[in-house]
């Protein structure tokens, strides 16, 4: 990341004043923000809303109170400091109350001792995080027929994308072969004009469009020529994950002549509203983003979607749950909007997740049932597997073998690593043409300034019949996902295959005494690699997804709260791409992608929860989660128990039992999340209790970023009405309280609960029978067996009369008394 090369610091010479660099600071002040102001300014009445209402921005009041408060923040500003010396980007009013400005650190320290002034916090970056899967979800069949079918599916439900914007004209978000769409009267938000053609970027599909970037271009980090300063999308990320989520049903997808499949959103006939906050070099500011947030809540979305992470957390906060961020996701959800957020691409490794409050659901990526394999076929008999998107090479022959740093032209460009194959003119063609030009992958390709579209096109000049990748050595984490490529081609990922591949080729090439080829007499053939394998091993926990266990602040102290919630296809996705994105080189100028990442994850949930709004309009942001959590599976297609993909050893890949702190509740099943039967309701109250009980929690700090007193507390944070139970220092016995509501018919359902040896559990009552729309409360004890120093896991399952079936994950380590 570039760093800023003018701040409006002002440095005198001579050493009688010198003030650094400006910065983004995101400061809060007192006073209550419109969404929890209960009255008491003379001239403003109150415009605080119940817990899941949304706020009425064309209320008088609203707008009256909102102007006073970017008042008082304009005052306090121009009170402290001489004009010129200062920008303001934003003033937030409605979420959280408070302002972003663009100062040096010594009128930050100024800020920060002034009276009313709460918190003064330097912006931190946040990052994005880098199709097959409606039958995999079982949507056609299980879900949409029920709505009405997939035209229906998702109907005016608004899904707010807080992400790099939206290439509009993706035949995934375009009307012209669709139902109609009518108007939303309930969504008010704006659409931008493309600066230069003038046209709209809203077609009835596509229902908002704007874009946040005060705080990236006060950085100077902004440039217009690349970033866009429209809605337009110069990433491909955004458009992706809207089209995930939402994008038309049945699209085809189709790259080099070949027809993938047809790609569909989860919910197909939902609304898109586009909130651009990310860029495609630098990412993003929290003040950019806290502003797109605060926006669609105004703006009336009901659903919205995170699939970006902060990268570090600001210095100032010490708890995970509480800094501008998540208390503005804690406002939203207030208003009643439904929060999907990546967990995080940080895995297999515990305690890297990135998404960390109740309120929010955080999401972790499974890979699908769908494998792309691929083989390279030698002259000695030797079959090398690899992966590539490619088709064969004319059946029944072989072809020669030959390697780029042997068909140089000119033995001087070696300082070009002309074995990456980026460069067709330092490569003689005579020597590769109607050959399988064989490439190393290097270093270039995992840093992006070496791509498998260059090799292609360098593959293609040349004449080259095909092409192999040959991955020489790799550092643990790499991930090699298959590239659709127009000619025949194949990575070979495995090293010690790779070796394999190079003896043979060496053993078969003579050359004279300076080590110049006299003969090329390597044979090779590659297969057809564009069927995908159907495995019944899925889903498996992707090994990017990031773990828990949950931390509650920045010391890694143990959390008593699960986390990722859920788990859902995020490996290999295909989706819409914007063609001049550029988050993936390999797709630069494609009108689809196919990546991977906890991003893809997050808007699957996203568009469930959009089918389950519409059907039950009234739900709560908790109910959502609750329903999707419920009724998720920790089975395999096979019946197996879920596994999760692990290093054994230092970089190969093996697959290990998965655990709550993999996959959350399990992975999603949208039919069974429609009709739960039972939910574990939870409110803005609740959040502040659960707040309010975070042993080591400043009760000021939550005061600072909610504007509430911490009145009452829960007994033990783990008594949050969750659909999850976590208890992350156990010492004897304890017993936390649920309270579940009916949402069907009256039903009786049978309470059982298992765990691991070294914990007993029970529940209490074993039995109740729940009226519709009631709610029962029910105990579950825990004692420590014996100390193991390690988490034990289980389940509580209640099983109804009418066929629902409600399970939560249970979460303890015991320590000694």
């Amino acid at each position: 990341m570039r760093a800023v090369e003018f701040g409006c610091g002002i440095v005198m010479l001579f050493g009688l004043l010198i003030i650094g660099k400006a910065e983004i600071y995101i400061v809060t002040v007192e006073g209550e923000p419109v969404i929890s102001y209960k009255g008491g300014v003379d001239g403003f009445e109150a415009t605080a809303v119940e817990s899941d209402e949304k706020i009425d921005v064309t209320s008088e009041l609203v707008t009256s109170y909102s102007r006073h408060l970017e008042k008082k923040h304009d005052m306090l500003l121009g009170l402290l400091f001489d004009r010129g010396t200062y920008k303001k980007l934003y003033s937030y009013r409605h979420l959280i109350n408070g302002f972003a400005v663009h100062i040096s650190p010594e009128q930050a320290e100024i800020l920060r001792r002034a009276p009313g002034v709460k918190s003064v916090e330097r912006d931190w970056k946040v990052r994005r995080l880098t199709t097959h899967t409606p039958q995999f979800l079982g949507l056609p069949t299980g879900v949409w027929p029920t709505g009405g079918g997939f035209d229906r599916a998702g109907e005016d439900i608004v899904i707010g994308f807080v992400d790099s914007g939206i290439y509009p004209h993706h035949p995934s978000f375009a009307t012209y072969n669709t139902k109609p769409y009518g108007p939303v009267p309930k969504y008010r938000g704006k659409c931008e004009v493309d600066p230069d053609t003038k046209k709209e970027f809203c077609n009835g599909k596509i229902i908002g469009a704007q874009h946040f970037a005060e705080a990236a271009i006060a950085a100077g980090q902004f440039n217009p020529a690349i970033d866009f300063a429209s809605p337009l999308d110069g990433d491909g990320h955004g458009s992706h994950t809207a089209a995930i989520a939402a994008g038309n049903n049945g699209i085809p997808v189709r790259m080099n002549g070949y027809e993938f499949g047809k790609a569909s959103g989860m919910a197909p006939h939902a609304r898109i509203a586009v909130y651009k906050s990310l860029y495609r070099l630098f990412g993003g500011f929290v003040a950019d983003v806290v502003a797109a947030i605060e926006q669609a809540v105004l703006d009336g979305v009901d659903i919205l979607n995170l699939s970006l992470e902060a990268n570090n957390p600001p210095a100032t906060t010490k708890t995970t749950f509480l800094n501008p961020f998540d208390a503005t996701l804690l406002s939203a959800v207030k208003a009643g909007v439904f929060v999907a957020q990546a967990a995080g691409n940080g895995g297999p490794f515990p305690k890297s997740l990135l998404s960390y409050s109740p309120w929010i659901t955080s999401v972790a990526a499974a890979i699908d049932d769908r494998r792309y394999k691929n083989h390279l076929t030698l002259g000695n008999g030797k079959i090398l597997p690899g992966i590539g998107l490619s088709s064969a090479t004319p059946s029944n022959r072989t072809f020669t073998l030959v390697a780029a740093n042997d068909v140089l032209l000119d033995a001087s460009v070696t300082r070009y690593s002309p074995s990456d194959c980026q460069r067709p003119e330092v490569l003689n063609k005579n020597l590769v043409e109607g050959n399988i030009l064989l490439c190393g992958y290097s270093f270039n390709f995992v840093v992006g300034t070496a791509s498998i579209k260059k090799v292609v096109e360098t593959a293609k000049s040349l004449g080259a019949i095909g092409f192999v990748l040959a991955v020489e050595n790799v550092s643990p984490g790499t991930k090699f996902d298959p590239v659709p490529v127009g000619i025949p081609g194949i990575l070979i990922t495995d090293v010690s295959k790779s070796m394999e591949l190079i003896d043979y080729y060496n053993i078969s090439t003579s050359r004279d005494w300076t080590g110049r080829v006299r003969s090329f007499k390597a044979i090779g053939s590659i297969g057809d690699g564009l069927m995908p394998i159907l495995h019944k091993s899925a889903p498996q926990v992707a090994l990017f997804s990031s773990r828990g266990p949950n931390i509650k602040d920045y010391s890694l102290q143990e959390a008593d709260l699960l986390k990722p919630d859920i788990l859902a296809p995020g490996s290999l996705i295909w989706a819409a791409w914007a063609p001049n994105g550029t988050d993936e080189p390999n797709y630069m100028g494609e009108g689809f992608a196919m990546i991977s990442g906890t991003s893809m994850a997050a808007p699957h949930i996203a568009g469930i929860a959009a089918l389950i709004k519409q059907k039950h309009p009234h739900w709560s942001p908790a109910a959502i989660k609750s329903a999707l959590m419920t009724t998720s599976t920790t089975l395999d297609r096979a019946g197996r128990p879920l596994q999760a993909q692990q290093y054994s050893g230092s970089e190969t890949m093996t697959l290990v039992s998965a655990t709550p702190f993999d996959y959350g509740s399990g992975h999603v099943n949208p039919r069974s999340a429609l009709d739960p039967g039972l939910i574990f309701d939870a409110g803005y109250e609740d959040y502040l209790g659960f707040l309010c009980t975070v042993p080591g929690i400043d009760s000021q700090e939550i005061k600072n970023y909610t504007n509430s007193p911490c009145n009452y507390t829960l007994g033990h944070p783990s008594n949050l009405n969750t659909p999850s139970i976590t208890i992350a220092h156990l010492v004897g016995t304890q017993t936390v309280t649920r309270t579940v509501t009916n949402v069907a018919e009256e039903e009786t359902y049978v309470i059982t609960a298992r765990m691991a040896p070294a914990v007993a559990i029970e529940t209490n009552p074993p039995a109740m029978t729940v009226r519709p729309g009631a709610s029962r409360k029910f105990s579950v004890t825990i004692t420590v067996r014996s100390v193991t120093g390690t988490y034990s896991f289980g389940e509580v399952l209640m099983k109804g009369s009418r066929g629902h079936k409600v399970r939560i994950p249970v979460v303890a380590k015991g320590y000694q008394h």
